[in-house]
């Protein structure tokens, strides 16, 4: 049977692969934020993960406002990776494993989950742009992904319990898939931060450190949090953080914390966090 065998929680700043791809890895700005992957990336490598499942959200790259799905999960053999603006980036498309994209959202409707499924779509730096940091690319990427794509731009959004809902029946649907395969759970998107109006530029460190503590242990608390109450805390977009809490949500009741860097430099927290299920 398929496993869940961690998570990861992540930032996914656009800046960040503009950053890798013109090779800054060692600039003295950014050298704090690449040096904090590589035990991620290291921990991936020694256990051969074969699945990335991504809860990521789009910037409006492939959905728009005039059709913005609520949760929409990715089915296909391989994703081009959207040209943002700055270009196409020198990274090879992201694989699928249809078979396990198929029967992920068959049993995610049989668990009262109406999700959109979507075909032949570019992928954004919701999730493109953490990918190259956690897996090696060249000639392709080691393992497949699952996109699994949540709203947090257009109102109303999901909720942080419905998200950690989705989590934990995603866990259900890895564990009723009959192949062989480790699969991490990934959580994207920024801590506290806010891109425009009279608040733009708040981060919030001290709330970024406590949602991180209680990301951990105590996870039901975030999930009676409101969207005003991230916003009030963390800015407006610091809703991403619900995307957290699905990738939490596929994780068992007890976790231990592998690794966390957090580096704070520009709009927000370019954080990473691995974890692991607690056997004790």
């Amino acid at each position: 049977m398929a496993k869940i065998i961690g998570g990861i929680g992540t930032s996914h700043v656009p800046t960040i692969g503009v950053a890798y791809d013109k090779g800054k890895q060692q600039d003295p700005a950014w050298a704090p934020l690449f040096e904090g992957y590589e035990p991620v990336a290291k921990w991936l490598a020694e256990k051969q993960a074969d699945v990335l499942v991504f809860f990521y959200n789009d910037h409006a790259t492939t959905f728009f406002f005039d059709m913005y799905p609520t949760f929409a999960l990715g089915v296909g053999d391989t994703f081009p990776i959207a040209d943002e603006g700055a270009g196409l980036r020198p990274l090879p498309p992201i694989r699928g494993d249809v078979a396990l994209q198929a029967h992920i959202a068959e049993s995610l409707v049989n668990d009262e989950f109406d999700i959109t499924v979507f075909q032949d779509k570019p992928i954004d730096h919701g999730c493109a742009s953490p990918l190259p940091l956690l897996w090696p690319h060249k000639p392709d990427w080691p393992g497949t992904v699952v996109p699994i794509a949540i709203n947090v731009l257009q109102y109303p959004l999901p909720t942080g319990r419905r998200c950690y809902r989705l989590g934990q029946a995603v866990r259900r649907a890895i564990e009723s898939y009959p192949e062989d395969l480790r699969v991490v759970v990934v959580g994207t998107g920024g801590l506290s931060h806010q891109i425009h109006g009279e608040r733009a530029g708040y981060n919030d460190e001290a709330w970024d450190r406590e949602f991180l503590s209680l990301l951990e242990n105590q996870p039901e608390t975030l999930t009676e949090l409101k969207h005003v109450d991230y916003v009030e805390r963390g800015g407006a977009e610091s809703v991403e953080q619900i995307m957290w809490l699905s990738m939490r949500g596929a994780l068992g009741p007890r976790i231990k914390r592998l690794h966390l860097n957090y580096y704070l430099a520009t709009t927000t927290a370019m954080t990473v966090a691995l974890y692991e299920e607690d056997a004790a």
